[in-house]
């Protein structure tokens, strides 16, 4: 490959397969902390926002705001590092933000407790978590820019599709851990310290992703960018207006809001909810989230793939269409205890399929959206606004009115009311966007 002016055409086959992996496992790593945490949340609760005067359902709702801290400090790391990262380059800006979320994650599992040192251990677990959300808001643009600038003509979506994959490996993974870990300990060894093994194993999976990104080359579009730059005389680049940029976030953010709230309400808050709300057991309530999430992974990489035959914008509508149609039907036959042990595990693997329909085309949409100079940032910004919002305060949101209601059916009017200003807003997309070459 040239050094001055690279071209798509002559990006090795290594160079392609080293932009899946390691724009993968960033993405694995974050949300195998945050699926953690929340299978956590009723543990964690009680660990560092519990003095034994709350009841529990207000330490889960602390522990939820507390969550939703995190996703708000999320759109300035991703204005900060995607401001580094279209600036000095995709690779070096992702191997910083790995090192800060890994390190991060990790130090939760020595922090002492509400029981140790009192009202610090809530604070020190919020700070934490607002490093967490920094980093977490520069990993999301990056990956997703080096996965859709490596892939070849007529496959963004796949390639974009692997965020969305690692996404469900990370949930499931951490669904894993804090189940092999259930059932490994008794209820009082998770409950005082063997939590704290889900998140230190984010050393080992820090230390193999920052060997994974070290081999990472740099985008062939962002090199492109700086020859530009450098030489003037390259072809020319195109520079986003503040304003034009500003448009397409706000544009991407309503197009991701369905996608965000579905996703963390099916995938992440449902243990919580089940435990809370229906009464089932941790365990129960694991299996469910580790069969949404399965069926969450089953579906996205085949929406990638198919979004780039048929476009963006039909299999996104069609993700958007069925949860507006599905959620409550499929959260009463949760609802439901006559119903069986396979026909609530089937309920939930719908769930999470159908929001793979979103997920799986939704990284290459949103790329597609902004040029080269302002990808990183635009990607990240749009992608973490929407989680601040629609992901990190489901959980607070759904919990305190169902606390407030005494309506279980609050998960499923969540999701459909953003999933239907979604399917408004991706109804905008050209359908022949994804053929066009990205904006440069």
């Amino acid at each position: 490959m040239t050094s001055s002016t690279p071209r798509s055409d002559v990006i090795s086959s290594t160079a392609r397969r080293r932009a899946i992996v390691a724009g993968s496992v960033g993405n694995f790593i974050e949300w195998y902390e945050f699926g953690i945490y929340g299978f956590l949340a009723t543990i964690l609760a009680a660990q560092f926002f519990s003095d034994g005067q709350q009841t529990g359902i207000e330490s889960l709702i602390a522990t939820y705001a507390s969550f939703a801290i995190a996703f708000f400090f999320r759109p300035v790391g991703a204005a900060l590092f995607g401001r580094i990262g279209d600036r000095i380059g995709r690779k070096p800006t992702l191997i910083l933000v790995l090192v800060m979320m890994s390190g991060a994650t990790a130090l939760i599992g020595i922090l002492p407790t509400y029981a140790s040192i009192g009202v610090a251990a809530p604070i020190l677990l919020t700070i934490v978590r607002i490093l967490q959300g920094l980093s977490a808001g520069g990993e999301f643009g990056g990956a997703v820019s080096v996965m859709t600038e490596f892939a070849p003509a007529g496959k963004r979506g796949f390639y974009g599709s692997w965020q969305s994959f690692t996404v469900a490996l990370g949930l499931l993974g951490g669904a894993g851990t804090v189940a092999l870990l259930a059932s490994l300990l008794s209820e009082a060894d998770l409950a005082a310290w063997g939590w704290r093994i889900a998140f230190l194993l984010a050393i080992p999976l820090g230390a193999v992703a920052l060997f994974l990104r070290l081999r990472l080359e740099e985008t062939p579009e962002f090199q492109k960018v700086a020859t530009a730059d450098t030489t003037k005389v390259a072809e020319p680049v195109v520079r986003a207006g503040a304003a034009e940029t500003a448009k397409a976030i706000l544009l991407g953010i309503g197009r991701l809001m369905g996608w965000s709230a579905a996703g963390y309400t099916f995938l992440v808050v449902m243990p919580s909810y089940l435990q809370s709300s229906l009464n089932a057991s941790f365990q129960e309530a694991l299996i469910s989230t580790v069969l949404a999430n399965a069926g969450f992974a089953a579906t996205i990489l085949p929406a990638g793939w198919l979004s780039d035959k048929i476009g963006r914008r039909w299999v996104m509508l069609t993700g958007t269409g069925l949860i507006v149609i599905l959620a409550l039907p499929l959260l009463n036959v949760l609802q439901n205890p006559d119903l069986g042990v396979g026909v609530h595990g089937l309920a939930v693997f719908v769930a999470g399929a159908v929001v793979g329909l979103i997920a799986g085309p939704g990284p290459a949409m949103l790329a597609e959206m902004f040029p080269t100079s302002v990808r990183y940032t635009g990607l990240g910004l749009s992608y973490s606004i929407s989680n601040a919002v629609f992901s990190g305060s489901a959980g607070l949101i759904i919990t305190s009115l169902i606390a407030s209601t005494g309506n279980v059916d609050v998960p499923a009017y969540y999701v459909m009311a953003t999933c239907l200003v979604s399917a408004i807003a991706i109804g905008t997309l050209r359908g022949n966007a994804h053929r066009a070459e990205l904006r440069k």
